[in-house]
């Protein structure tokens, strides 16, 4: 079974990083400090971390490192359109992600099949008929990316409990909430109450330090263990 689905049978609810640059000494300390999984970025404007992130060969030898250490699932967003996931796309398909996170409207159909693990995000606006069918077409994890731009970094909301809910509802695949949201550590409670399975955690609510990184794993990886 691939490495990232199988953390969804091993954990209670699995925390994966994302991390805010592509960057091997990050990836190692996530990991270290209770992270179950990490993702990095190519081709695309990263907007909760503020940096524009290369092409495949640019970032080439930080993957390469980020493999050899990893402690768990590494995954990938492969860009930000069609067009440019496209370009990197064999060199993505044959190196050892566990992953790939994309939005629907972003993947071509040409990216199909691919041994890695599709984690489909749904968008704001999504409808239940739409995510009945990201299972029929080959996702393995439905990541909840519901939030407008223009709400990122707010409180969480009984609202958004609701939005989460309704989504884990239609789907038979487990649902990742991003911290789109400035998710916090008691939180963790409320989003299992919705039927949440993964948290996956980003620059809103962990900084873009080692530092910070760091200090916001080990909460809200003591929050999830005390599920």
């Amino acid at each position: 079974m691939n490495p990232f689905i199988e953390l969804f049978d091993k954990k209670r609810m699995p925390l994966i990083m994302s991390l805010p640059v592509n960057d091997a000494s990050l990836a190692k300390a996530a990991f270290k400090a209770g992270a179950d999984a990490v993702k990095v970025h190519i081709n695309l404007y990263h907007n909760a971390g503020g940096e524009t992130l290369g092409g495949y060969e640019e970032n080439r030898e930080v993957f390469a490192r980020i493999f050899r250490e990893s402690e768990g699932p590494v995954g990938i967003v492969p860009g930000a359109s069609c067009e440019a996931i496209m370009k990197d796309a064999e060199k993505v398909k044959t190196a050892p992600f566990d992953f790939i996170s994309f939005y629907t409207a972003h993947l071509p159909a040409a990216f199909l099949p691919t041994r890695q693990c599709l984690m489909a995000a749904a968008a704001s606006g999504f409808t239940a008929d739409e995510v009945r069918c990201y299972e029929a077409l080959g996702a393995g994890v439905l990541e909840a990316s519901v939030i407008p731009h223009e709400g990122y970094g707010r409180p969480l909301s009984f609202a958004d409990l609701v939005t989460y809910r309704q989504l884990c509802q239609a789907t038979n695949l487990p649902v990742v909430v991003p911290t789109q949201r400035k998710i916090e550590p008691s939180d963790v409670e409320y989003l299992a109450r919705a039927g949440v399975n993964g948290l996956m955690i980003g620059a809103i609510v962990t900084g873009k330090t080692e530092k910070t990184i760091v200090d916001a794993i080990k909460r809200f990886r003591r929050a999830i263990d005390a599920l």
